[in-house]
């Protein structure tokens, strides 16, 4: 499971560098949301997602490892929805973008 999720991870990257470093601005775009999403995974994984236990500790006499920290699952939610709002603003910006300029390239050139 392990070696899976530093694939997925290590996938993500590189297709999301890849895209960054493409001439298009939608390209752009999406290559940025590749490296969120390969950087919330990555916050996920190092959390160490337990299942079937309880994300907050009660009483004074509970065991740490018995529970799992809440802490990256927040981060990563919080990730989550600010970065489904900034993909909308550049969207935005990528569509007015090309409305004045009549391009959609990086570098304001055509083909």
């Amino acid at each position: 499971m392990e070696l899976t999720l530093a694939i997925a991870i290590g996938v993500l990257s590189a297709s999301g560098v890849y895209l960054i470093l493409r001439p298009r601005t939608f390209q752009v775009i999406i290559g940025l949301s590749l490296v969120s999403y390969a950087v919330n995974l990555f916050i996920l994984a190092m959390g160490r997602l337990r299942t079937d236990a309880a994300p907050f500790l009660s009483g004074a006499d509970a065991n740490i490892a018995d529970y799992t920290d809440p802490v990256p699952q927040a981060l990563v939610l919080t990730a989550i929805v600010i970065g489904f709002a900034m993909t909308a603003l550049f969207l935005v910006v990528l569509l007015a973008a090309r409305g004045l300029s009549g391009s959609d390239h990086v570098d304001g050139r055509g083909d």
